[in-house]
């Protein structure tokens, strides 16, 4: 067994055990729209359920050298975001929105994806997303890093509104083999639902 102190490396060295360890994650497609309404799409894998009564998720956006990103800024400043779930049908298209562009250009430019209205929020949502999440921003943390230059913001939404496609919705419940997620594990390396299994809880 190896044993080390993760405040002996670098940012990258703890990055590099974090995200070949803590796998799968899933990927939230988020959407945001600026003060000037330019919409903007990234994919974050640093992404969780925060709470079920009310439904809330979590989006850690890392900073860059102190600066906020994009989506975090957004999301900040207009209270708003819609997040998808990122599946084996949108992922080559959802990988795209990565790119790293100036904030007045959107990365829908890069991709197929066609948006549509929310019903909540004034945000639009992907039609091509078998989820989405529409939210309004519960509460967002600044944290690592330093106070000066904080290392990421902590974003948690609030749940408004559900859209989910009619072929995965079965009494109450969502087919996971028909949503066809994907998730990150390190690296550029991604996988889809493997071998299942139940173990009862005691």
């Amino acid at each position: 067994m190896i044993s080390l102190n993760p405040e002996s490396l670098n940012e990258r060295e703890n990055y590099k055990f974090l995200t070949g360890s803590i796998i799968p994650r899933p990927i939230a497609l988020v959407l945001t729209k600026s003060a000037n309404g330019t919409v903007n799409i990234a994919p974050f894998s640093f992404f969780n359920i925060v709470s079920s009564n009310p439904p809330m998720i979590s989006i850690s956006v890392q900073r860059k050298e102190g600066t906020s990103k994009d989506t975090a800024r957004n999301a900040i400043q207009t209270g708003e975001f819609v997040v998808h779930i990122t599946d084996e049908e949108n992922v080559a298209e959802a990988n795209r929105t990565a790119k790293e562009l100036p904030p007045e250009e959107s990365e829908l430019g890069l991709t197929n994806f066609t948006t549509t209205e929310s019903d909540v929020v004034s945000v639009p949502g992907l039609l091509e997303a078998k989820v989405r999440f529409e939210c309004i921003l519960e509460k967002s943390i600044p944290l690592a890093g330093t106070p000066e230059k904080p290392g990421c913001d902590f974003l948690i939404g609030k749940i408004v509104r559900y859209h989910i496609k009619q072929d995965i919705y079965e009494n109450g419940r969502i087919d996971q083999n028909g949503l066809k997620p994907v998730a990150r594990l390190a690296g550029q390396t991604y996988t889809k639902l493997g071998e299942l299994f139940d173990i009862v809880r005691p």
